[in-house]
């Protein structure tokens, strides 16, 4: 499955989840209690190039883990929630408060708390790995895994097609 231009053209804002579209979604835990996982520098690479070129990205997923936000604030995204339990009212939320049509968003997400929220943007998208039911309601189906690339594919392609890139 891939994008159509129309809906290319039209992207301002990306929203990511963190667990299986910005990391793999494998969670390493120790006996000391921490979680870490492992995030792909290409992804990284590709957020960083779009705040800097104006695009929008917010972060919205239901862990709240402190490193996690370290890393993000890394790459310069400001728009960071963590912990979310309604991730549907958090999006609507941010979009009000930042005066973001909801068609000129690409939302990636890879499991079922991504889905109501999805059917509100203008763009969905998910990594090749995400959940069938994910998959069936996406625009875009990246053909990298969640943590390996996809967030980049979205990214490039959004700003390619726009000539940001």
């Amino acid at each position: 499955m891939s994008i159509t231009q129309p809906d290319l053209t039209r992207i301002n804002t990306f929203v990511f989840d963190v667990d299986g579209v910005l990391t793999d979604g494998l969670l390493y835990c120790f006996a000391d209690g921490e979680q870490v996982r492992a995030f792909n520098i290409k992804d990284g690479f590709a957020i960083k190039h779009a705040i800097r070129q104006g695009y929008r990205v917010a972060i919205i997923s239901g862990k709240n883990e402190p490193g996690v936000r370290l890393r993000l604030e890394q790459l310069d995204i400001e728009d960071i929630f963590l912990g979310a339990d309604d991730k549907v009212d958090v999006f609507e939320d941010y979009i009000y408060m930042q005066g973001v049509h909801p068609a000129t968003v690409a939302y990636m997400g890879d499991d079922m708390p991504d889905l109501e929220v999805m059917q509100r943007c203008g763009l969905r998208a998910c990594p090749a790995d995400a959940a069938d039911d994910v998959k069936e309601i996406c625009t875009f189906v990246s053909t990298k895994d969640g943590g390996r690339g996809a967030v980049r594919e979205l990214i490039e392609k959004i700003m390619k097609a726009q000539d940001t890139w």
